[in-house]
């Protein structure tokens, strides 16, 4: 059974340590908060006081609440303070050295019985252990910042913590009213093995430059429901602590999607480190502001669109999900649509789910009738490509098939009026195919919406090595009439959202594959650690497994990436026909929902 511990230390009292301390003596533990300076202290004493007094504000904290909670934390520059301690956490800077030093002497003051716990992101527990003569009583204690805020705790054993510690420690992470995943020792452990994986694969996009800081940012935001883009995030973590992530997690595993990317090392050394130094992948108002202000690689408002061709007649092929959706959002966008589908009955489908789509909006009052009627008014539906003609953009959702699209594409160059822009909605084929069947290749550009194309506000504009600066204007000035965000990229498998989101959802696949980790613990850790609106294996299971690795395989055969082949539990699940919520069961069984 767990003790229940009453006094703890903290030793290191900055952001995280002092939120620790924070966290400890909200649920009522008696706190020895320890630093090395008297400066040192007060800056520490200051943060546990701003962020009370920011509780008690916002009525979060009753102010006799906020003052029992300082009076339960005593502040010292002595480690000898700790020596009645049951558990202690060090929250000291991320480097080794530093840690094995302090937790020598630890072990010197502390009793036998006590637990000496690492905040470590992603150093070595087991290497930070055998600096104590008690290796049994160490373990990692992960807490996300701000800590006070964020709910996740990784619970970090190494090959000799006794069960007892680790009972201890989960017991006391859920009276603190965290969510603990309790884990093995390995570098960067469930979320930041996850997450900087992706951030370094960002980067290097950014770096490559095949998009821009922005436009990948909105990307992730818009696409895949982020709180906040890849870049972002690197300057808020710092870009110094990112690479010694990276690098550690490198030096362990010798994956090379780990491997920092080059210009991370670059901006650390030149002082370029984020938000706390001002300056970052953005440039900030001051040191520590969250306020981005303008710089030389700011885009101008409106620049992508300059130079468009005149679009107000519309043509969509298709008659699916993806195809309806867009015929919603371009007739709602004040455009004349007309949608070919291959049969009568395939129009009246589309039709009758176009209305039942509008007469929803209507219902909840986001649309009035005479709305609705105006936007039916401007549809119209055919069976015959020929009556796309007249059209000044044509818009394919067929199915992702590329010789399906490539028949299509060789009809539309030769039905389609001279100086109109051809549009697939691909999520993963080459552009390029598409445009050299056309045989006008510099009027083929992609527009990859993202499903449901009526609420999702992300458009990738995918300009191939033909596409004409003008169509790619076009694209963008259309996305602008219907409310959509555009975001420019160049024709590679997965463009931005999907190059980036598949790796990450592989590397989970091989966690979960290599048993480190439950199912549930890493969508946990993703979703309670990282502000995830869903976890990879959730996502996987929505998405469809057979998508999901028809994906990953168009990544892995572009780029030949060892890090992008596909995990084998996917495509045995794949071959199983464990497909996810479709089929009844993915990684997860769906079966009675």
């Amino acid at each position: 059974m767990a003790r229940e511990l009453t006094e703890v230390g903290v030793v290191g009292l900055g952001t995280m340590g002092a939120g620790i301390a924070e966290v400890l003596a909200r649920a009522g533990l008696s706190v020895t908060a320890v630093e090395i300076s008297e400066d040192a202290l007060g800056r520490g004493r200051g943060h546990v006081e701003q962020s009370t007094d920011k509780a008690v504000s916002r009525g979060k904290l009753e102010p006799a609440e906020r003052d029992a909670i300082l009076g339960r934390i005593r502040f010292s520059t002595s480690l000898e303070d700790l020596a009645a301690a049951e558990l202690v956490v060090e929250a000291v800077p991320e480097r080794m050295e530093l840690k094995t030093d302090l937790f020598a002497k630890l072990d010197k003051i502390c009793p036998p019985d006590t637990i000496l716990a690492t905040n470590t992101s992603s150093l070595s527990v087991t290497e930070l252990s055998v600096a104590t003569g008690r290796p049994s009583k160490v373990i990692g204690m992960h807490f996300f910042n701000p800590a006070p805020v964020m709910k996740l705790v990784e619970v970090v054993r190494t090959v000799v913590t006794e069960p007892s510690v680790i009972e201890d420690v989960e017991a006391l992470a859920a009276r603190l009213g965290k969510v603990d995943v309790t884990i093995g020792d390995k570098a960067g452990f469930i979320a930041n093995a996850l997450l900087f994986g992706y951030l370094n694969h960002a980067v290097s996009m950014y770096e490559n430059r095949y998009a821009s800081r922005e436009d990948i940012d909105a990307a992730m935001r818009l696409g895949c429901g982020l709180p906040m883009g890849p870049l972002a995030l690197m300057d808020l973590i710092g870009i110094d602590t990112a690479y010694e992530i990276l690098d550690t997690m490198y030096k362990q595993s010798r994956d090379r999607l780990h491997a920092p990317s080059p210009v991370i090392k670059q901006m650390m050394t030149a002082g370029l480190l984020g938000r706390k130094s001002g300056r970052g992948f953005y440039t900030y108002a001051g040191r520590d502001s969250a306020e981005v202000v303008p710089d030389a690689a700011t885009p101008p408002a409106g620049g992508a669109a300059e130079g468009a061709r005149p679009v107000s007649l519309v043509g969509v092929v298709g008659s699916g999900t993806m195809a309806t959706g867009i015929i919603e959002v371009v007739a709602k966008g004040g455009y004349d649509v007309v949608f070919q589908a291959r049969s009568p009955e395939k129009v009246e489908a589309v039709r009758t789910a176009l209305a039942r789509s509008l007469d929803k909006q209507v219902a909840r009052g986001r649309l009035d009738e005479a709305g609705r009627d105006e936007v039916l008014g401007r549809v119209r539906g055919t069976t015959s490509l020929d009556d796309l003609a007249d059209r000044d953009l044509v818009i394919e959702a067929v199915v992702e098939s590329l010789p399906v699209k490539q028949a299509l594409f060789a009809a539309l160059g030769e039905i389609a009026k001279p100086g109109a822009v051809l549009a697939t909605t691909t999520s993963s084929l080459p552009v390029i195919e598409c445009a050299k069947a056309s045989e006008r290749p510099g009027d083929v550009v992609g527009l990859h919406f993202f499903n449901p194309a009526p609420v999702m506000k992300l458009v990738e504009v995918v300009s191939t090595i033909a596409t004409a600066p003008d169509v790619a204007a076009t694209a963008h000035a259309v996305c602008a009439q219907l409310g959509k965000h555009a975001v420019s990229c160049t024709d590679r498998a997965g463009f931005i959202v999907n190059a980036l989101l598949f790796p990450y959802l592989n590397d989970a696949v091989k966690m979960l594959e290599a048993h480190y980790a439950t199912a549930d613990d890493i969508d946990a850790a993703m979703k309670v650690g990282c502000g995830y609106p869903m976890g990879p294996f959730e996502l996987l299971d929505v998405v469809g497994l057979d998508v999901s690795l028809a994906i990953e395989r168009e990544l892995y055969t572009e780029f030949r990436e060892p890090g992008f082949a596909p995990a084998p539990l996917l495509e045995h699940l794949v071959t199983a026909g464990y497909l996810g919520r479709k089929t009844g069961r993915g990684f997860r069984d769906h079966s009675g929902r």
